[in-house]
């Protein structure tokens, strides 16, 4: 149980630390950057000409690699792995748990005569064979049919840690079915890739590729060690279920592109610098608005890459904060009171040729494309928005949504005043009509399609997906989220509405329109049907809710029902059509899902009602009889009246400890007894919505009287490290 004394060690052990000196193996980063990675430079020296090209065939045009070329690229990984100390390799992939996942194997291998080998051949690299029912399946594996498949990705490049070679994978199950956040990701790159280079053989026969791109903006929080382990919430469910906020949080708005903390700064220098090694193109660090809150950001990557990348990264950090007794907070709301951490996916859409299909461009044929993409991405959103909603659907994120400039749990879609402009005027006053001069520009009453400038856009903090000059920044990821979930959905919708856009003026086209008016009305019949999607007022105001509502745009306030959407007919279509998800894998998802919020908030409800009774409810009896007896001597000591006289606001604690006790003690009960009776639900949709309609509500009611029990209780008794000392103390 925490005492009084665990605090107060905590607090004496954070004021003693110092920041540690990080020594980088350079002062220039491009010394070292992408050492501990089997990237280009090291495939040319470590690879046959001809193993290098198969390799890069299968990145560039997803060909095969035949045995006989896959056991001389697995030669020379060894061979590079080994040259830096390696002894082990392991098959890197991402199950259904929202974690990474590694098993390793030493390149040793005996011969029987007292002697050994280092072995690694084509066969150990390109497949693998995890225990599948020890992982989340949904259904789709039971627990007797263990088996399931790892497969070599080589479109991400292998990487070394702590001596091993970790090889990024996809996981499947023995049937086929995907277990895993990379199958359905790759699935939907490849589904935008045909869709997109489609549409791009209108303005360009030249593309032959369209690359999905993603820039992912990593918010997280910071704590001392020594009050990590002082704070059993922390500990188990990543966030402080109790607290009261203290007289100062963030609005003095000081601590955001603050000076950093000397101790932070090392931390982060460390960090940077194994990332760094890994190819992990990290470039942005400041203080977010929280105090104690961060973030880090990286030049933009390919999407599987970046996904990769990130997920490392959460590792790389993770281990190395325990390197500076410290312990990152990737928890989306992990206090109350000030900002939740996201993780902004920024993305967008580049051909091979090198134009990035969401920048505004100079010629008006050019900002013809421009907005083919620009508006399909908005069609796309509009006809798509609950399974967008329920891509970023978790426990932890419904804290965070709606709150302290996290976006809201409507969907909708921020562009800014220049492009509504543009795109209500090309709704309302184009003419069908080709300019004599060009074939590529149309007479509008406006004028012509204009220069759109780059960043010609205001910041809309409360748009859960905004247009930010060159991309669209996804902004309702949380922190602690694989990417590859919601850039799935992203991408998979996307695709459709691209084919469905081709499909529309192809048929324009056969009817005799020219290509270039056809585009046209395509993207007016766009904006018309997907205008309700687009929002540029204030998130938070109960207006907007009105508004949205009468738009037709959905409020879907917590995880168990945004997660309906999973289940709609129209959604398992969408994903068939596109080859991303099967029927089968969608309603694993969805169970998976269910399962986990259940899980996260039965973590909660029970750290919760253990921390009130066994560790705040003790302190505050403690205080009481102190107060107790110093009622009871004054009144030997003053006489009977004079005594109660002198103790009124003794005896006014006395009571409203008691009355605080009482309600902590009943709701916990109370919430024991709703957990029971939502673990015996059998229907992992009902159980979740047990669990978020009658259990999680206690949470906030006892965290209320807790909260006040705190300030009631004397200072030095108080088992917790408060709110003021987490976030100020470092």
């Amino acid at each position: 149980m925490a005492t009084p004394n665990l605090r107060s060690k905590a607090l004496a052990d954070v004021l003693g630390r110092l920041p540690k000196h990080v020594a980088r193996p350079s002062s220039r980063i491009s010394d070292y950057y992408g050492c501990n990675v089997f990237n280009e430079s090291a495939m040319r020296m470590f690879l046959t000409e001809d193993a290098y090209r198969a390799v890069r065939q299968a990145i560039d045009k997803g060909t095969r690699i035949d045995r006989r070329l896959a056991d001389q690229v697995a030669s020379g990984m060894k061979e590079w792995a080994t040259s830096k100390g390696a002894t082990h390799y392991t098959h890197w992939f991402q199950p259904l748990n929202g974690s990474s996942a590694e098993k390793h194997d030493a390149f040793f291998e005996p011969l029987g005569d007292g002697r050994s080998i280092e072995r690694f051949d084509g066969g150990m690299l390109v497949q693998q064979e995890p225990d599948a029912s020890s992982f989340p399946s949904g259904g789709i594996r039971n627990t007797f049919e263990a088996r399931g498949y790892t497969a070599w990705d080589p479109g991400s490049p292998a990487f070394l840690i702590n001596q091993t070679l970790c090889i990024p994978t996809i996981f499947v199950s023995y049937t086929g079915e995907a277990l895993d956040f990379k199958t359905p990701l790759l699935r939907s790159v490849r589904a935008l890739d045909e869709a997109a280079t489609a549409v791009c053989q209108y303005f360009d026969k030249d593309v032959q590729k369209v690359i999905a791109t993603l820039g992912w903006e990593q918010e997280y929080f910071l704590i001392d060690e020594s009050f990590y382990f002082a704070r059993p919430d922390i500990m188990m469910a990543g966030r402080a279920l109790f607290g009261h906020g203290p007289a100062r949080g963030q609005q003095l708005e000081d601590h955001y592109f603050g000076s950093i903390p000397e101790r932070t700064v090392a931390f982060m220098r460390e960090f940077e610098t194994e990332a760094l090694k890994l190819g992990i193109p990290v470039k942005t660090r400041h203080n977010e608005v929280a105090p104690n809150q961060f973030e880090c950001a990286p030049v933009f990557e390919e999407m599987n890459l970046a996904v990769d990348h990130n997920m490392l990264l959460m590792d790389v950090m993770e281990k190395t904060a325990r390197n500076h007794d410290m312990r990152v907070l990737f928890h989306e709301k992990p206090y109350a009171g000030v900002n939740g951490s996201g993780k902004h996916n920024n993305w967008s859409l580049a051909t091979d040729t090198g134009v990035n299909l969401l920048r505004p461009a100079k010629t008006p044929k050019e900002n013809i494309q421009f907005l083919t993409f620009f508006v399909s991405t908005i069609a796309a959103v509009h006809a798509h928005a609950d399974v967008l909603r329920a891509s970023i659907a978790t426990a932890n994120n419904d804290h965070r949504l709606g709150a302290n400039e996290a976006p809201p749990a409507i969907i909708s879609v921020f562009i800014g005043e220049y492009l509504t402009g543009l795109l209500d005027g090309l709704e309302k006053n184009i003419k069908t009509s080709m300019s004599p001069t060009s074939k590529t520009e149309l007479k509008l009453d406006i004028g012509r399609i204009p220069q759109v400038l780059l960043d010609n856009t205001d910041r809309n903090r409360t748009s859960p997906v905004a247009f930010t000059g060159n991309k669209f920044e996804f902004r309702a990821v949380g922190s602690s989220a694989n990417c590859a979930g919601p850039m799935t959905v992203l991408n998979t919708i996307v695709a459709a509405e691209l084919r469905q856009f081709k499909k529309a003026t192809d048929a324009l086209i056969k009817k005799g329109v020219k290509k270039d008016e056809a585009i046209l009305r395509t993207i007016r019949d766009l904006i018309v049907r997907s205008k309700a999607i687009r929002f540029e007022g204030n998130g938070y105001g109960d207006a907007w809710k009105v508004e949205a509502k009468k738009r037709g745009l959905s409020n879907l306030t917590d995880t168990p029902r945004a997660l309906d959407a999973w289940s709609e007919k129209a959604t398992k279509q969408l994903f068939a059509d596109m080859g991303v998800l099967s029927d089968k894998e969608l309603e694993a998802r969805h169970e998976i899902e269910l399962h986990n919020y259940t899980l996260k908030v039965q973590i909660e409800s029970r750290v919760c009602a253990d921390m009130a009774v066994n560790h705040l409810l003790p302190a505050a009896v403690h205080y009481q009889n102190r107060l107790i007896t110093n009622v009871r001597g004054l009144r030997e000591l003053l006489g009977a009246k004079e005594g109660r006289d002198a103790s009124v606001t003794q005896l006014a604690l006395v009571t409203g400890i008691s009355n605080h006790m009482e309600r902590i003690k009943t709701l916990s009960d109370e919430m024991t007894n709703a957990r029971k009776k939502a673990n015996v639900i059998t229907g992992p949709r009902e159980k979740a919505i047990a669990y978020c309609d009658n259990v999680r509500p206690f949470l906030d009611q006892i965290r209320y009287h807790a909260n006040k029990l705190e300030l009631l209780v004397d200072d030095e008794l108080w088992p917790l490290p408060k709110m003021r000392e987490l976030l100020f103390t470092r």
